[in-house]
C-alpha cells in the first residue's frame, strides 16, 4: 500500500525530483535549511512540554532548557516558547554533539518506536522543503488575494503549525506531491467507482446529486491517490476538484474556479497523525450530526454557521466512501466585500499583525466557542477546521466550522438547556461524553493552544490578545478553567510513539493567563 519512507528522504526527494521537476531543485536545496529547522523546532515544542518516559527530569538555565534523560544523558536548546510558530531551532546537543535534522536525532535517541517516527521526521522536513521551493510570487497565476475560501488554503505552505510531522506524506511520491497536495496548487480530477443501487453494504444517506449517479448506480468520488494505491475496484475519470488542507478534501471546480461544494474521500496513508479513512459509521451519522450542529449553532445569534453536510455514500468499507459537504463561502455576502479565510492561512493575511484586530478575532472565537461549550457542544476548533468571515475592511465578523466527526457532545448539558439530541439513528456515542475536563480539553486545545495560539504566533502576542479578550467574556465555570488552569493540548509526539495506545493522549502547556 505505502512506499517506503528511505533513511535519507532528503536525498531521495531530491533525485526525484531532478527527474521530474528539474527546475525545482535548485529552490528545494535551498530550502532545506529553513524546513529542517521548522521541523525541529516542533520536535523541540514536544520534548520541551510532553509527558515523554525517557525524560526524567527538565531544568530550565540561563542559556536554555536541559533535558535529563532516563539514561543519563543530557538535551540542551534554547528556552521554548510553547506557542511559537517561527522556527527559531536550528540544533539541539545531546551531550555536546550538535544535532540540526530532527531525525538524525531522534535516531541518536534510540527511544522505543523512534525508528519510524524518525524516517517520518526526515519525510516531513523534505516535504516541507518542496512545499516551500515551489512557491510563486503574486501575479495572474498566484494572485494577491485569493477570492475563495479553497484559494486561501494554497497559501499555507509548511503544514500542522505544531506536529513535528507537519509535511510527513508517506506513501506519496514526488510527482504525487506536486499533484494532489493544496501548496502546489493543482487540479485534481477525482475518478469515480461505480456501485448499483441496493449492493451489499452500498449506504447512501442525504441528498446524493445528480452528478454522482448513472442510472441505476451510485457513483463515488475517489482520490486518485486511493485508487491507484489502495483500490481494486474499476474507476473511470471524473470531475475536477481543488486540494484543501486535508488533502484528501477538495472543493469541486465552478467555473474553473474551485468554488463548488467540498468532497471529504477517503486516504488509506497515514499524514501527521492518522490514517484517512471514513467508517461507515460515520456515513450512517453524518446527516443526523449536521442537523443536530445547526440547530446548536442557530443560539449563537449569527456567529457560527456550520457547513451542512450534503450526502455521504459508503460502499460498506473505509476504503472506499465519500462525504459531500456546503463550501464555507456560501456564508459570506460577497455583494458586502466578505469574504472566508480558513483560520490557518489568516497570517498569509498580514492581519494578525495589528493588536486590536488579533483581540477582537480572539474575543469572537472564544464568545463562540464558549457559548457552544455552556450549550453541550465543544468544537475541534483548530485552524483546519475553523475559518473566520472577513467583511471588507478585514474585521473578523463571524464564524464558519467544518467537519463534525471529532466534536464532543454533553447530554447533561444539552437537557438543561433544553436542546434535544437527535432521535434514531442518534449520534455515535464517541461523540458523547458529560465529563468537563473532556469537554474542555477538546475546545480549549484546539481553540486555544491551537487557532488562537497558531494566528499570534508567540506566547507574548498570544498573551496579549486573550488579556484583552477576556475582559468582555461572560464570567462561567468554563471560562475560570480557562483562565486558571495549563492549557490542555495533544501530546502528538508521545502518541507517535505510542502506537498501542490508541486514541488522543494529552499534555499541558503554560497558560499565557497565568
Amino acid at each position: 500500500m505505502h512506499r517506503p519512507i528511505t533513511p535519507e528522504a532528503e536525498a531521495a526527494l531530491a533525485d526525484e525530483l531532478a527527474a521530474v521537476r528539474p527546475d525545482l531543485t535548485q529552490p528545494y536545496a535551498e530550502a532545506l535549511p529553513g524546513a529542517r529547522a521548522a521541523v525541529l523546532s516542533r520536535l523541540w515544542r514536544a520534548l520541551a512540554y510532553e509527558p515523554l518516559p525517557w525524560i526524567a527530569r527538565r531544568e530550565r538555565g540561563r542559556d536554555g532548557l536541559t533535558l535529563h534523560l532516563a539514561d543519563g544523558r543530557r538535551l540542551h536548546g534554547p528556552h521554548p516558547d510553547p506557542y511559537a510558530t517561527a522556527a527559531y531551532v536550528t540544533e539541539l546537543r545531546l551531550d555536546g554533539r550538535p544535532y540540526d535534522r530532527a531525525a538524525r536525532l531522534v535516531t541518536a535517541l534510540a527511544v522505543p518506536h523512534g525508528e519510524g517516527f524518525a524516517a517520518e521526521l526526515d519525510h516531513s522536513a523534505a516535504s516541507s522543503a518542496l512545499s516551500r521551493a515551489n512557491q510563486r510570487p503574486a501575479g495572474p497565476a498566484c494572485p494577491a488575494r485569493p477570492s475563495t475560501s479553497a484559494e486561501w488554503e494554497q497559501r499555507v505552505v509548511d503544514g500542522h503549525p505544531y506536529h513535528p510531522n507537519c509535511r510527513s506524506r508517506p506513501g506519496f511520491s514526488v510527482a504525487e506531491q506536486l499533484a494532489y497536495a493544496p501548496e502546489h496548487r493543482p487540479v485534481v480530477r477525482l475518478a469515480l467507482a461505480g456501485l448499483p443501487s441496493g449492493a451489499d453494504g452500498c449506504l447512501v444517506v442525504g441528498d446524493w446529486p445528480e452528478r454522482f449517479r448513472d442510472g441505476g448506480r451510485v457513483l463515488v468520488p475517489v482520490h486518485p491517490w486511493q485508487a491507484g494505491h489502495v483500490l481494486g475496484t474499476p474507476v473511470v475519470p471524473g470531475v475536477p476538484a481543488h486540494p484543501l488542507m486535508s488533502l484528501r478534501t477538495l472543493a469541486l471546480q465552478d467555473a474553473g474556479r474551485p468554488g463548488g461544494p467540498h468532497v471529504k474521500t477517503t486516504l488509506s496513508a497515514r499524514l501527521t497523525s492518522s490514517v484517512r479513512d471514513i467508517s461507515v459509521a460515520s456515513v450512517h451519522s453524518s446527516m443526523p450530526l449536521s442537523e443536530f450542529a445547526g440547530t446548536v449553532a442557530a443560539r449563537t445569534d449569527g456567529l457560527l454557521h456550520i457547513t451542512r453536510t450534503l450526502g455521504a455514500v459508503t460502499a460498506g468499507t473505509p476504503e472506499l466512501a465519500a462525504v459531500l459537504r456546503e463550501a464555507p463561502d456560501v456564508y459570506a455576502d460577497g455583494g458586502a466585500g466578505e469574504r472566508v479565510v480558513p483560520v490557518a492561512a489568516l497570517p498569509a493575511t498580514g492581519l494578525p499583525g495589528a493588536r486590536p484586530w488579533l483581540a477582537d478575532f480572539a474575543r469572537l472565537t472564544l464568545t463562540v466557542g464558549l457559548r457552544l461549550l455552556e450549550l453541550g457542544v465543544a468544537l475541534e476548533a483548530h485552524g483546519q477546521n475553523l475559518l473566520v468571515v472577513l467583511s471588507a475592511s478585514g474585521d473578523p465578523v463571524r464564524l464558519v466550522y467544518r467537519d463534525l466527526a471529532d466534536i464532543r457532545i454533553s447530554p447533561a448539558r444539552l437537557a438543561r438547556h433544553a436542546v434535544p439530541l437527535p432521535g434514531p439513528p442518534g449520534l455515535p456515542g464517541r461523540n458523547l461524553t458529560d465529563d468537563p475536563a473532556a469537554l474542555r480539553r477538546k475546545l480549549f486545545g484546539s481553540l486555544l493552544a491551537g487557532a488562537l495560539a497558531a494566528t499570534a504566533g508567540s506566547a507574548p502576542a498570544l498573551r496579549e490578545a486573550l488579556s484583552t479578550a477576556v475582559r468582555d467574556l461572560p464570567r462561567t465555570p468554563d471560562l475560570g478553567a480557562l483562565r486558571e488552569n495549563p492549557v490542555p493540548t495533544k501530546a502528538l509526539t508521545l502518541m507517535r510513539l505510542s502506537p498501542h495506545r490508541p486514541g488522543d493522549l494529552w499534555t499541558e502547556l503554560p497558560n499565557p493567563l497565568m
